[in-house]
């Protein structure tokens, strides 16, 4: 097959004495035996999406490996030390259960430390809330995670935390993408300072559990906690190291390990893919529940962000809850926690994303504060919670099951709002209700919102391309009419727009840019188009609401409102 000179060109450079023998061995039988593996790890760079950077492992600069590591490593030593010329520079660095996350995490730290740079490195895999919580703890001037989220083996990655302990946003990232890209591989000084490298562990620890049980705990009696049947699995990542000690100190002693996925593996060698979003990851914990007649199951995500709950519906039988219901119930029960305690002055703000249940909305006006909505991704609301200082953080989340309870950690936090969930139900159980009548009755108070993800995975560059071609169709030839309902607005973040598709009147957006779309159809149902920043694919997100006039309607009005999302699928032509 034929390679474009400019991948050529990067593979020479490869192959130079910069790059150790190893690497450029791989290189060489790529070239003889695999040239299209070749074109794929060397096409393009690595880039900074919503999640940071995250790729599959292995040489080239679309790989994630010691060298594009290295890379930007080097490049955020030089930013730092242009950003804080006087201080004496401190970063502190986690990671997770991956295949190679140890070693990688070690050569970042080694950049660091040849840089002159104070290295607070974690001795084991830890959760990425915890290296969230860490950067704040240690004041230090930024933060790595070496994680691939729940992304299957063959990937890792590389996350990075500001001083406020929240993820980067613009225009740091572009910065520091600048002067990654200006740099040369032999800049890179790998040599490390092992003087500047401190180990941590057990004192790091127990500053991150106290601060959890301080922010998620709610007066829940002994008795309640007791009660609550719990089944736990961390899915074979980090959340082991954080979650059981957590709900040990807070009183919860009637839970249920999965024990075959206790165990951190970097094969997950149990499920098809370590996601809690995905119902089959939750199979062998629905199981346990069965078992033990549990009154809740949670699984986290291998870096321990993202929480997936089931819980038994009104005729008994477990139910996997979806990110926007499992968000609305934990800030629902945040508000009203703050509403009792007499906290709500109307300074107040709970954040979401623009992909998320409209719902956060309506919870917001029904108790006096502010819903602010960003982008995708929790640096957003971190970076919320740093520009509006005089405003109090109450809590928020999105719909790709991450929550965040106030401010203490700035990433989306399973390790908490585990600890949280678990409040909610101990405290529902007790008052002979349940989370899923909870639920209900948030519906009821504040109308039934139903939402659905549906994500077209399109791989390499052809994927690429593909994906390119339908957001732009759907810019430049917008549909007018799903599933019989008129379109009467599109958001076009990319080009900070929202047109009025009736009066064509246009105004301007106030949130960053971002490649997203956002459909609205005159009966209040939402679609959004938006391309994966960390995965190849592209995302549809669908929101539908109707009015609910009692809980015992529930299951009519529910089966309506899947048919619509089925009907406006059925009606873009995506399946």
């Amino acid at each position: 097959m034929h390679i474009e000179q400019n991948i050529l060109d990067k593979v020479n450079e490869w192959l130079t004495p910069i790059f150790d023998e190893k690497t450029k061995k791989a290189i060489n039988e790529m070239m003889t035996s695999s040239p299209k593996d070749l074109e794929e790890s060397f096409y393009k760079n690595l880039e900074f999406g919503t999640g940071g950077m995250r790729g599959i492992m292995g040489v080239g600069t679309n790989r994630i490996n010691k060298y594009t590591l290295g890379k930007n490593t080097q490049g955020l030593s030089n930013y730092l030390k242009k950003c804080f010329p006087d201080d004496k520079l401190k970063v502190a660095i986690a990671y997770d259960c991956r295949h190679n996350s140890d070693t990688l995490a070690k050569v970042v730290a080694d950049v660091f430390s040849a840089n002159g740079i104070q290295v607070y490195l974690f001795s084991d895999m830890r959760t990425t809330p915890q290296l969230s919580f860490t950067v704040k703890h240690l004041q230090c001037h930024a933060g790595i995670v070496l994680t691939a989220s729940h992304n299957p083996p063959e990937y890792n990655g590389y996350k990075v935390y500001w001083q406020d302990g929240g993820q980067l946003v613009p225009p740091q990232d572009g910065e520091i993408i600048e002067l990654i890209e200006a740099l040369n591989y032999n800049e890179i000084k790998f040599d490390a300072d092992e003087s500047l490298i401190l180990y941590i562990d057990k004192d790091a620890d127990d500053a991150f559990v106290k601060s959890t049980l301080e922010n998620a705990s709610f007066n829940t009696p002994a008795k309640a906690k007791e009660n609550l049947k719990i089944v736990y699995t961390s899915l074979h990542g980090t959340s082991i190291k954080s979650i059981p000690e957590v709900l040990q100190k807070a009183g919860y002693i009637n839970v249920n390990i999965v024990k075959e996925q206790a165990i951190p593996d970097g094969d997950f060698p149990t499920v098809k893919s370590p996601n809690p979003e995905e119902p089959e990851a939750l199979a062998m914990a629905l199981a346990l529940a069965e078992k033990t007649d549990a009154d809740l199951v949670v699984g986290t995500d291998p870096d321990s962000d993202r929480l997936g709950v089931a819980v038994r519906n009104t005729e008994g039988k477990m139910i996997l809850l979806n990110g926007n219901q499992t968000m609305v119930l934990m800030t629902a029960f945040l508000l009203e926690q703050w509403k009792r305690a007499g906290n709500i002055s109307g300074t107040e703000f709970i954040g979401s994303t623009i992909v998320s249940t409209p719902m956060m909305l309506e919870l917001a006006t029904a108790y006096g504060v502010e819903c602010k909505i960003g982008l995708t991704g929790f640096k957003w609301i971190a970076k919320f919670i740093k520009d509006f200082p005089n405003q109090k953080f109450i809590g928020g989340g999105e719909e790709s099951f991450g929550f965040m309870v106030g401010d203490a950690v700035r990433d989306k936090d399973a390790v908490g709002a585990t600890l949280l969930i678990c409040e909610i139900a101990a405290q529902a159980k007790a008052n002979g209700s349940s989370l899923y009548k909870e639920l209900l009755n948030l519906y009821v108070d504040n109308g039934f919102y139903k939402e659905s993800l549906l994500s077209l995975i399109k791989k390499g560059i052809s994927g690429l391309e593909e994906i390119g071609k339908m957001m732009t169709n759907l810019r430049e030839n917008p549909i007018l009419e799903i599933n019989y309902q008129r379109v009467v607005c599109i958001e076009d973040y990319e080009n900070s727009t929202s047109k009025n598709m009736l009066s064509q009147e246009i105004e301007s957006l106030a949130i960053p840019k971002s490649n997203v779309l956002i459909y609205y159809l005159e009966d209040g149902s939402k679609i959004c188009a938006r391309p994966s920043g960390t995965e190849p694919k592209i995302k549809f997100y669908f929101s539908v609401n109707t009015s609910l006039d009692k809980v015992e309607n529930a299951k009519i009005v529910e089966k309506q409102l899947d048919e619509k999302i089925k009907n406006i699928i059925s009606g873009m032509n995506l399946l």
